[in-house]
């Protein structure tokens, strides 16, 4: 299949799709003669794949290991439980940081009750306050 089917098939840009290739993410496609690019029914499965790890917000070295382990299907999947274990660490310390923003910007938003910004309390704590 060609690129604009593949992007079609996996919804991913064909751009990305080659990005991917550069980076070795992707495995190189044979050639047609006329030097099109000509994709398996397997690039769709491991772009589909690359596509639900980036929306667990993975990082492409993470998902370039995941998607080497697939090439290895007898050896151990600890590494992966690790990999998962460490992107839950990292969500699990975004939550709690989110959560602090929430609660700082909630303090500001009911802070100041001046009609004049040069009596506004929301910037002058924003002067002291570190967020």
């Amino acid at each position: 299949m060609k690129i604009s089917e593949l992007s079609y098939a996996s919804q991913i840009a064909p751009k990305t799709i080659r990005y991917y290739e550069s980076i070795g993410l992707l495995s190189s496609p044979s050639r047609d003669p006329n030097g099109y690019r000509n994709y398996s029914t397997e690039a769709v499965e491991t772009l589909i794949f690359i596509r639900r790890c980036k929306e667990l917000n993975m990082s492409l070295s993470d998902i370039k290991c995941l998607v080497e382990a697939q090439r290895h299907p007898k050896a151990s999947c600890g590494m992966v439980d690790e990999l998962i274990a460490g992107q839950l660490r990292k969500v699990r310390e975004t939550q709690k940081e989110l959560a602090e923003l929430e609660q700082t910007l909630s303090t500001l938003a009911t802070s100041c009750s001046s009609e004049q910004i040069q009596d506004c309390s929301i910037l002058n704590k924003l002067k002291i306050i570190s967020v």
